[in-house]
């Protein structure tokens, strides 16, 4: 595949998972701001190339990179991430599910820094409290 239609493909899944919610800077502007051919590199990798596979969907990538980023306690990238699941359609129910499922390998400690992260993101789009699934 062309360097063209990576980039395009870069900025289409990119515009699908961090397009709208919760604004703030993504980790590729200051990657740019100390080199900006690797940061081009880096977003066509991983953007681009990496989360456009379909082995894995969408919300199954972003659900895998939440319990990740959750459980090492990046809470800066936890949030970039936790949007853009919600943008992709993850389930909040399923996500607060995999924050819980990390407190036997990561900890209470990392699932109440994930909850307080996932709070805020979903208060940031009006979308605090998650609403309970009602029995039939």
């Amino acid at each position: 595949m062309d360097e063209e239609a990576i980039r395009n493909r870069t900025q289409e899944t990119a515009k699908k998972l961090f397009g709208k919610g919760v604004k703030m800077d993504p980790p590729y502007l200051t990657w740019k701001a100390f080199d900006r051919e690797l940061a081009n590199d880096f977003s066509m990798f991983i953007t681009g190339n990496l989360y456009s596979r379909t082995v894995l969907t969408l919300p199954e990538r972003q659900m895998a990179a939440c319990a990740i980023l959750g459980a090492i306690r990046a809470t800066d990238e936890l949030k970039l991430h936790v949007n853009a699941a919600l943008n992709v359609g993850c389930d909040p129910r399923k996500l607060t599910e995999i924050f819980f499922q990390m407190a036997p390998y990561a900890g209470m400690p990392a699932v109440n820094e994930a909850l307080a992260v996932f709070r805020e993101v979903l208060e940031e789009r009006e979308e605090w409290p998650i609403a309970r699934e009602t029995a039939p």
